[in-house]
């Protein structure tokens, strides 16, 4: 029994059946995650190991060289990378995509346990940590007290707020940022020192044995048990100064006389400032599977709970709120795709001149869209851009199921025969054609399964909405659409007498069918026409089209990363910013919204908060800058503005511009710039130099901008020379020298760990001994750090020599080399064009010497491998339709009739991203094989009908003559519809419309270009293919038998 019987002979079944799925659909749309993007998930796994105070290159002979070794033994790994700055190591695993995640980061934890029986003393164990593109920060919450020390709103930040992040689901809980953790900071006086006889080491062991943590025990008395405790801690934090260092006879010397204790923090290596002023502030870091919007949402639902904690002059407000832009361009989507579907049904009422089919038509389409998001939400998609996106298309697809049944049903009226038996017949008639055209589409997806990476996580959503509702729409027109039509029609209002399209459409009809038969006596002409011109106009537009990841868009904001010489101090690389910042404000004309900046390094202690923020040193900086939102400015403009002003007034400082927006930073993956060229190999000084000649030569590019390299590889050092042999003359071993040394340049919690129990909050701090910063200012400085416990001499200009040089701040690695990346921003070039032209800069600098290797990473190699998978899956796509389409008609010819159209959807599609200043992307490219899909289904209709009465009439030439015409209607009825519902789309309208106006654009030029081809290229090719063909049943069963030809004309 077929569906539509079923559905005819129990009409209320097909109601219940349809309200159930409505009503589960509405649960679906209250519930289903709300992102920018779908699930990326990529095999990602990121090894973070902080010691402070050891150089780059120890990191990188310590720690990065020994983990790499072991990850060797780990199955699945696609490529090692490493970042190694002073005190942080962090390397990036990169996974194939089929390796089984959970039982990777087993292995990598397992073989990170193994590593550190090699690691140097006290290192602690390394993170390892799941991360990708998609765990972005979606916001910040800002503390702000005028008040209080930022180390005070750090403490508070850190204590009180951010343990409340665990009870947000999908939200991690990064440290907070702009001021170090609190301490308890012991800093000596070296000449007070010096009048003791003593060294800075002296006082860090007095503290480790005094200042001891010690379990409790207990005691039995009588009939009580007593908990036995001990003061071996500190109570406050000026009672360190009591701590005695040494004794000699009745004088006593305590750390108070050598020394001044504080609360206060760890060195400062950061400053976090908010329009300008130092803050605090949390990033707030969706997990990569979790909802932007769900997230912010209970976020804030927080918020008035998190102010609680906290004092009432300690204000905390949530800023850069990325859920805004992802709201914004779900509604844009929304919108656009209600017009759509508002136009969309104006066009069916337009050819079908009555209201009540009109509805029978219009009605399926939200009934599919329901269906389709409920079957995302099983699928464990989300509502996106790409599945609204896919959404948004399947409306003018959807209109075709439901257009063509009630169509074919006014065509069987309108032979008057009675309504019942007309929808019936009519609807069965239709079944088989519109089930290959459902497969056909679903066909033109099926490559999405076998694609990798980047391409797959977002081609599969949107294939899966289109798929999901073009089945449910194929349901309901071979269900539904029959009962309401037999409910809502009226009977004798389509017999050929009172027929509503005779007049205008009929003479329209007539006169097509004559340029068709024109057409068909000059068929080799006009056959060979079309095929140079569509191939020659596909070809050419797709070599002049630019190519990129995805729509520029222009969001009202930018990220700037700025260097100061290397090693330049952390107070005057601030005192830059707020000069670059007053330099932005100006050139915008005063309408920067907010600013949010970060100076320095991430302190050692939270390596992760890397993965969110990268510095390489104190020199450089990071400012995020939200412009007023009635501030119309092209951005890549006064990006332009901005490099000239800060060049004029900062000739010293380099800047380059970064991916800012959700989208932007999605499809970079850590990318900071769109080019980015790696050269590799072993030897620094070959590395530099052949560096140094590509910025050169890539400086020459007239639309490149900010190229540089992207690494400090001139950080300034004094090297410290110990000769081991006076060393030793003296008593002492480099262990103790060291100590001191240690001791007095950076902190003892570098050599002696030492906490603080503040019983107030339970919580510990560091306790750590140091020189203060603005003591230590000279060589001599150094020269006068005294070695010997008790004695004035020896100091360490006794035992050493020093030296100023240079070394990299910085030593990546990939694999077993090490490697520099030149950089690059584009200006007015599309992605493909410029990576191009990188490519021959690169060419024409010749072979590189011997040991480099050069190619291109970032943004450039992921477009080079996400078009060759949309190509591949575009081609395969046709294959796919090709053979279905054989096995249907059991002809190849005739499957290649079907696909003679193509052609003119690729250029049609391809000329209007041209003419309308679109690239090739990855939204156009779905529009592109979206509409070649609804081509094909086109065709099929010409196709089918013309073999129909090709085997009854035996004549090809007037069975495509006569089907053309019989399948106008229906053909413009659903193209037309279709072009309407995506007009919203490709308007741009809203915020984020850029983002997928290409889609729409390249929809509608497919569109027209092939139905065009479908009504007066494919009845002549059809003609030409099927002149000769036998009329056999191809059924190899003996009873087969050529009927005979009916006598009587074709009706069109």
């Amino acid at each position: 029994m077929s569906l539509v019987t079923s559905a005819l002979k129990k009409p209320l079944s097909v109601v219940v059946l349809t309200l159930g799925m409505f009503l589960f659909s509405l649960l679906a749309v209250f519930n289903i995650p709300i992102d920018i993007f779908p699930k990326l998930n990529l095999p990602t796994i990121y090894v973070i190991e902080p010691y402070g105070g050891m150089s780059p290159q120890q990191m990188e002979g310590f720690f990065a060289t020994r983990l790499q070794d072991q990850f060797l033994y780990v199955n699945g790994i696609k490529n090692i990378s490493s970042k190694n700055i002073q005190g942080l190591t962090m390397i990036k695993l990169s996974f194939y995509e089929s390796t089984n995640m959970a039982e990777a980061s087993a292995q990598v934890a397992l073989q990170v346990n193994r590593a550190m029986k090699f690691f140097p003393p006290g290192a602690l164990p390394p993170q390892v940590v799941r991360f990708d593109a998609s765990s972005l920060p979606v916001g910040q919450l800002v503390f702000s007290c005028p008040n209080r020390s930022l180390k005070d709103i750090y403490d508070l930040a850190n204590t009180r707020v951010r343990p409340m992040f665990g009870s947000v689901p999908g939200l991690s809980a990064p440290p907070p940022f702009g001021a170090n953790s609190r301490s308890v900071i012991v800093n000596v006086d070296p000449n007070r020192l010096r009048s003791y006889n003593m060294n800075a080491d002296e006082v860090v062991e007095a503290i480790a044995k005094n200042n001891v943590m010690t379990p409790s025990g207990n005691i039995r008395i009588n009939n009580t048990m007593y908990v036995t405790t001990i003061n071996s801690l500190e109570k406050e934090v000026q009672d360190f100064g009591e701590i005695p260092i040494t004794t000699n006879g009745n004088s006593t010397v305590f750390i108070k006389d050598v020394a001044r204790v504080s609360d206060a923090a760890d060195v400062t290596v950061d400053y976090a400032l908010v329009n300008g002023k130092r803050s605090v502030y949390i990033p707030v870091v969706k997990t990569a599977d979790a909802s932007t919007w769900d997230v912010v949402k209970q976020l804030k639902a927080k918020l008035p709970e998190m102010q609680s904690l906290l004092p009432e002059d300690v204000q905390v407000t949530y800023e850069f709120d990325q859920s805004v832009f992802v709201i914004n361009a779900v509604k844009s989507l929304v919108t656009e795709g209600l017009l759509g579907a508002l136009l969309t049904g104006l066009m069916v009422l337009l050819f079908l001149k009555d209201l009540r089919s009109c509805l029978v038509v219009v009605i399926t389409i939200p009934i599919a869209i329901l269906a389709a998001v409920l079957g995302l939400q099983l699928a464990g998609q989300t509502i996106n851009l790409m599945t609204l996106s896919g959404l948004a298309l399947a409306i003018g697809v959807l209109v075709d199921q439901a257009t063509v049944t009630i169509e074919n049903i006014h065509q069987h009226l309108e032979m008057g025969k009675p309504k019942r038996q007309a929808i019936y017949e009519a609807s069965e008639e239709i079944a088989f054609p519109l089930l290959l055209i459902l497969l056909c589409i679903l066909a033109v997806f099926a490559p999405s399964l076998i694609m990798s990476g980047v391409p797959k996580a977002m081609f599969l959503p949107l294939s899966l909405s289109i798929g999901f509702a073009m089945i449910a729409s194929y349901f309901a027109a071979q269900s539904l659409v029959p009962v309401l039509a037999n409910w809502w029609l009226k009977e004798g209002k389509f017999t050929q007498h009172h027929h509503p399209q005779e007049g205008g459409f009929e003479r329209f009809k007539t006169r097509f069918v004559s340029l068709v038969e024109w057409l068909g006596k000059r068929s080799r002409l006009v056959i060979g026409v079309y095929i140079l011109v569509a191939f020659g106009v596909a070809g050419l537009a797709f070599m002049t089209i630019g190519k990129d990841l995805m729509p520029h868009v222009n969001t009202g904001q930018f990220q700037l990363r700025l260097k100061q010489p290397d090693g330049t101090r952390l107070e005057r690389t601030e005192e830059k910013v707020h000069q670059v910042l007053q330099l932005i404000d100006s050139t915008s004309n005063g309408n920067v919204a907010i600013s949010s900046g970060y100076v320095g390094l991430i302190p050692s202690s939270y390596g992760t908060s890397n993965l969110y923020i990268f510095n390489s040193g104190t020199h450089e900086a990071v400012l995020q800058v939200n412009l007023n939102e009635d501030y119309k400015v092209d951005i890549d403009e006064l990006k332009d503005q901005l490099r000239d002003v800060i060049k004029a007034h900062m000739p010293e400082m380099r800047a380059s511009f970064e991916p800012v927006d959700m989208t932007e930073k999605i499809m970079a993956q850590g990318a900071a710039t769109p080019i980015e060229v790696r050269v590799a190999g072993k030897d620094m000084r070959q590395i530099e130099g052949y560096a140094n000649q590509l910025v050169d030569k890539l400086g020459e590019v007239d639309f490149l901008r900010d190229v540089q390299i992207a690494q400090p590889l001139h950080y300034p050092v004094i090297n410290i020379n110990i000769d081991r042999f006076k060393v030793a003359q003296m008593g002492l071993n480099m262990y103790q020298v060291a100590r001191s040394v240690t001791a007095s340049t950076s902190s003892s919690r570098f050599t002696e760990k030492n906490q603080w129990l503040d019983e107030k909050v339970a919580y510990t701090y560091q306790v750590q001994v140091q020189i203060p910063e603005y003591i230590m200012q000279t060589i001599n400085d150094l020269k006068e750090i005294p070695l010997v416990k008790g004695q004035p001499r020896p100091v360490l200009g006794d035992v050493a020599t020093f030296s100023n040089s240079e070394m990299p701040g910085e030593f990546d690695r990939a694999g077993t080399r090490r490697f520099v990346t030149v950089s690059a921003n584009i200006k007015g070039k599309d992605l493909g064009a410029a990576t191009k032209v990188v490519e021959a800069a690169i060419h024409e600098m010749g072979d590189p010497p011997r040991g480099l290797k050069v190619e291109l990473k970032g943004s450039s190699s992921l477009l080079t491998d996400t078009l060759s998978s949309l190509q591949n899956g575009l081609l395969l796509a046709i294959v796919v339709i090709f053979l279905l389409l054989a096995a249907n008609y059991q002809s190849f010819k005739v499957s290649f009739v079907v696909l003679v159209t193509v052609p003119a959807v690729i250029a049609g599609a391809l000329l209007m991203l041209l003419a309308t200043g679109a690239t090739l992307n990855l939204q156009s490219y779905m529009g592109m094989i979206m509409s070649t899909g609804v081509s094909v289904a086109n065709a099929i209709l010409i196709v089918t009908n013309a073999e129909k009465l090709r085997l009854e009439y035996k004549d090809a030439y007037k069975a495509a003559i006569a089907s053309a015409g019989l399948r106008l209607r229906p053909i413009l009825m659903t193209s037309l519809a279709m072009i309407a519902g995506m007009i919203p789309m490709a308007t741009g309208m809203g915020e984020s419309g850029d983002q997928t106006a290409p889609l729409g654009r390249a929809v509608i030029g497919g569109l027209i270009a092939s139905t065009v081809a479908a009504l007066l290229i494919l009845p002549l090719v059809y003609a030409a293919v099927q002149r000769k063909a036998s009329y056999e049943d191809p059924s190899l069963m003996p009873e087969n038998k050529i009927d005979e030809p009916k006598t009587a004309n074709i009706h069109v």
